[in-house]
């Protein structure tokens, strides 16, 4: 994937753990500048920085809260402050929570809904007077959107809302000479999968290798170059469409 995207400057949402900081490296390895965003200070962000910096490149990281405008617009400042075009934008922030739906909240409703699909309207809304001819917008969706699963119905609803956000931007921006797509994730083990126990990893294994076609769970990477590729000229003629990566699921 070296040099797939020389040149391209992206943003990435949601960019320093789980799947973002995963794509994040992959576009970095394969040529893009990136500029990412994090909600939280932590070790993760002092990690990520230290292997972009080892990576080379000027690629930054910013603290914002894609819920809120002013944050939004901060981080669409920073990519605007490099002084080159944006090529590629990939919303990945996303939050998730298991709660029954006759427990689930509106605060709760909000916070799922809000940062999976709201903050995709918010930040492409502010991105895209940066956008033009060639650009590339890829939204983090799941595999969840079209089969649904207990106790997510909120997250299930939001980025099932993604698809139809998307689809509906393939038909205004087309025109403009800007992609719209979305990549689906099935089960993806991510850092997340470390504070289980070693019986907990092995039945949580047993029982999902039995549904995944190829007996095992996705790594970050798998998702990284499925973006990488729909950002890329390669994937000049598609728009529009979901990428399913989740296995054979």
């Amino acid at each position: 994937m070296t040099g797939l995207l020389a040149g391209k400057n992206v943003i990435v949402t949601g960019g320093s753990r789980g799947i973002g900081r995963g794509v994040v490296l992959g576009l970095a390895r394969a040529g893009a500048t990136v500029v990412t965003c994090y909600r939280t200070e932590g070790e993760h962000v002092e990690t990520l920085r230290r292997e972009l910096k080892d990576l080379g490149g000027d690629h930054r990281l910013v603290r914002a809260d894609v819920t809120e405008v002013a944050d939004v617009e901060r981080l669409v400042a920073e990519a605007r402050d490099t002084g080159r075009p944006l090529h590629g934008l990939v919303h990945n922030a996303g939050v998730i929570s298991h709660v029954p739906f006759a427990d689930l909240t509106p605060q709760e409703w909000h916070r799922v809904v809000d940062t999976s699909l709201t903050a995709a309207f918010l930040v492409l809304n502010k991105a895209l007077p940066l956008m033009g001819e060639g650009s590339s917008v890829v939204a983090v969706g799941s595999r969840v959107a079209t089969v649904g699963i207990p106790l997510r119905a909120h997250y299930t609803a939001a980025k099932a809302g993604l698809v139809g956000f998307m689809r509906s931007l393939t038909k205004e921006l087309s025109p403009r000479g800007i992609r719209v797509n979305v990549v689906a994730p099935g089960m993806i083990e991510t850092e997340e999968a470390e504070k289980l126990s070693p019986e907990q990893r092995q039945a949580y294994a047993q029982r999902y290798a039995q549904i995944i076609a190829m007996g095992r769970f996705g790594r970050p990477e798998d998702v990284a170059d499925a973006v990488a590729f729909l950002l890329s000229d390669r994937a000049a003629y598609i728009t529009g469409e979901t990428l399913n990566v989740d296995g054979g699921i």
